[in-house]
């Protein structure tokens, strides 16, 4: 099935995230990642979330989303106008005998070790979602002992940005 990630700027309050993720709950919308944080202004968070889904449930997402009171704007991150990446952090078995194709599928990749014990290397990789799943399904026959995904967080390219209509005339 066809997967759309979509941009969120909420308000900055307790109960948001329950919200909005309610909302997907109650119309039976499933969210494959969702990655929150709070944005260069602190009044307000940014949701990124990556759902499956056709046109008509991506349009119904979208016009749910615009009705809620905490959501100051939506918007789709399409691929060619977007940059997404996602961040994981994999545990692998470390043996002496296969040390030497675990590091050269890091180094490939382009990731770290960023822990490194006799038993266990510790890898951070960073990249679209495409080239996570590679690396795991590289590394995967010398034993992933444990693995946590942040989800995709994406920014549109070029001068396009949310909430450019609620910016100060600071600069």
């Amino acid at each position: 099935m066809e997967k759309f990630v979509i941009a969120v700027l909420v308000n900055n309050q307790a109960g948001v995230l329950t919200r909005v993720s309610g909302m997907f709950t109650r119309r039976g919308f499933n969210i494959d990642s969702l990655t929150v944080g709070e944005t260069e202004d602190h009044k307000y968070s940014r949701m990124t979330i990556t759902a499956p889904g056709d046109d008509r449930i991506r349009h119904q997402i979208i016009k749910q989303l615009k009705k809620m009171e905490d959501v100051v704007e939506v918007k789709i991150m399409p691929d060619y106008e977007s940059v997404k990446r996602e961040l994981a952090l994999i545990k692998i078995r470390n043996k002496l005998d296969s040390r030497g194709e675990i590091l050269s599928a890091v180094d490939i990749f382009r990731g770290k070790i960023i822990d490194f014990s006799p038993n266990t290397l510790c890898v951070e990789i960073t990249g679209d979602t495409a080239k996570i799943d590679a690396f795991i399904t590289v590394v995967r026959p010398y034993g992933i002992l444990e693995m946590c995904r942040t989800g995709v967080v994406s920014l549109q390219r070029g001068c396009h940005y949310l909430n450019s209509e609620l910016e100060t005339d600071e600069n």
